[in-house]
């Protein structure tokens, strides 16, 4: 869009191009495009130059998303643009930062996220980075397995169990309620003794 205008970098008092430009972005260094006759901001518009150009992301971008965000309302793009494509763009960055210190410990971490759709069921037990031993939030945890020629923790003896004297068996009350031969007896001779009575009474 704008053959030609030159870059004049203020720093090093000389000419640059446009590649140049990006590599300085590239190597994080903060950058201020401003017109020389103007003193316009041209910093946002250059920028989008670079990625249009330099990194074809005008080939990158589909047609259907191309038009509707040209159907879109200025603020509604704005919007967009400026809160969920950086919010998008942040959540990335830590997916990848978190992937890349899990590399030499996980080996499918750096697989791109369409090539681990398989993978991720295969290992669907594992927790968090594809860790045995941890739960996803609201889940039963997981046991890893011991290491290979590690020893079993020995198993805590049971404590004895404090002696409970309410199940001792009751007393034996045969003696109070006595022998019950002895008052089968009793009763016998209470019966004799009943009919001799009987048997001395004159007719």
């Amino acid at each position: 869009k704008y053959s030609n205008r030159r870059l004049y970098d203020t720093d090093e008092s000389r000419y640059i191009t446009l590649e140049e430009l990006a590599d300085r972005v590239r190597s994080g260094t903060d950058v201020r495009v401003v017109d020389a006759k103007t003193n316009a901001d041209l910093t946002q518009q250059t920028l989008t130059q670079i990625i249009l150009e330099s990194r074809g992301a005008g080939k990158l971008l589909p047609v259907p998303l191309l038009t509707q965000l040209i159907r879109m309302e200025e603020e509604d793009l704005a919007q967009f643009l400026g809160s969920y494509m950086g919010w998008a763009l942040e959540l990335y960055f830590q997916a990848k930062r978190g992937a890349s210190q899990l590399q030499p410990y996980v080996p499918f971490a750096g697989v791109p996220f369409q090539a681990t759709n398989a993978l991720a069921r295969m290992f669907g037990n594992f927790g968090p980075w594809g860790f045995p031993g941890f739960a996803p939030p609201g889940g039963p945890a997981q046991v890893a397995p011991p290491a290979r020629g590690s020893r079993p923790a020995p198993m805590p003896e049971p404590e004895p169990e404090p002696e409970d004297f309410d199940d001792e068996p009751p007393p034996d009350d045969e003696d109070e309620e006595g022998d019950p031969q002895s008052e089968l007896a009793a009763l016998r001779a209470q019966l004799e003794a009943l009919e001799k009575t009987l048997r001395k009474k004159p007719r």
